[in-house]
């Protein structure tokens, strides 16, 4: 059992709290039963999983599966998971898994693409509604939070391994692809006359969403095909941006299904 907390993993996986450790290690933490439950679902590739002897008597078919598919295991003491979580109480297991994603975001259906996006709470609901409205993927500007911030992934509640996504070094180049691609391009602009529900949403859709404050660039806006606003009451300035998305991402699944 590891119970130092000068012990080298401990020490490496502390680092991955930290967005210029997880790039320099391209790992990142899978903390929680649930998460842990989420990754192996689909198969994704761990390096270490660590848990404390109580989580492994209570977890043992979800024990053996991570083991089958990552590269090292290691029983810890309770202070131990405590010092390398971001959560202040961990559940007892905590793995690391590779950076890079083999889910590639297909041109097709309906995506989402972020700009700018820094509320790693707002991007973890957008992954889990993105994933609830059966939406085809995520793209994320480079100058948003990480994809793999631990907020991020809890926020999504596992659907974070079952979407597919990408970061995009240069947006307008991604949607010049979307483009190309056949889809058409809807941004959220305040001063826009059509509402949301005015779209046809049953064609292949991307659908861009902004900054939390700034909104989206004019560069970007300049993009789209067609411009949206979501109607609000006098005296409310503006929706949550994952509330934004949700309400466009249903209203596409409400006119498929229709």
């Amino acid at each position: 059992m590891l119970t130092s907390l000068q012990n080298s993993l401990v020490k490496q996986i502390r680092k991955l709290h930290s967005s210029k450790e997880r790039h320099k290690q391209q790992l990142f933490l899978v903390e929680g039963t649930h998460l842990l439950e989420s990754a192996c679902a689909v198969n994704y590739p761990l390096e270490v999983v660590c848990c404390t002897s109580q989580w492994q008597a209570a977890h043992s078919a979800l024990w053996e599966q991570a083991c089958s598919q990552c590269d090292r295991t290691e029983i810890v003491s309770e202070e131990v998971i405590k010092a390398i979580a971001t959560t202040v109480q961990p559940d007892g297991v905590i793995a690391t898994a590779k950076r890079s994603s083999a889910m590639q975001v297909p041109f097709t259906g309906l995506l989402l693409a972020l700009e700018t996006v820094q509320d790693p709470g707002n991007l973890g609901t957008m992954i889990r509604t993105a994933a609830a409205a059966n939406a085809s993927g995520l793209w994320l500007s480079a100058d948003s939070v990480d994809l793999d911030n631990p907020k991020v992934l809890r926020a999504s509640a596992g659907q974070w391994f079952r979407l597919p996504m990408d970061v995009s070094l240069d947006l307008q180049d991604t949607v010049s692809q979307a483009k190309l691609a056949g889809m058409q391009i809807v941004a959220t602009m305040p001063c826009a006359t059509l509402t949301y529900w005015q779209v046809d949403w049953r064609k292949p859709s991307l659908i861009l969403l902004g900054n939390e404050g700034a909104g989206l660039s004019a560069s970007l806006a300049a993009m789209a095909d067609l411009e949206v606003k979501i109607p609000l009451s006098p005296g409310v300035e503006s929706l949550n941006v994952a509330i934004a998305a949700a309400l466009m991402l249903y209203e596409a699944q409400r006119q498929v299904r229709n």
